[in-house]
């Protein structure tokens, strides 16, 4: 299904099409992608926290859409992820705390 959801997107970008909101999303830019990725990911953090499985899984389908799109804007294709995360699978990872951010 991400794969659909990619090429759909990829389509959109090459294929703009009147009132279509992924077309609008490309033609406001990078800004606006990254403005709505940033607000799915506070609503499934919201929908988490909610317990509510249903409005989880709506979030989460927006979420991947948006970055779905993110990703086309950016020239990142599915399968560079896919690369990314197959090197993760295995892998140790140390499990420590992050320091505090103090700056911005």
């Amino acid at each position: 299904m991400l794969e659909t959801l990619y090429q759909a997107a990829l389509k959109r970008k090459k294929e703009p099409k009147e009132g279509s909101y992924t077309s609008y999303l490309y033609d406001k830019g990078l800004d606006k992608i990254l403005k709505k990725v940033g607000e799915e990911a506070t609503e499934v953090v919201i929908a988490a926290k909610n317990a509510d499985k249903n409005e989880m899984a709506n979030e989460t389908a927006d979420l991947l859409y948006h970055l779905a799109v993110a990703l086309v804007e950016t020239g990142v294709s599915l399968e560079e992820v896919e690369t990314v995360l197959q090197a993760r699978q295995g892998k140790q990872s140390r499990i420590h705390d992050r320091p505090e951010i103090d700056h911005y």
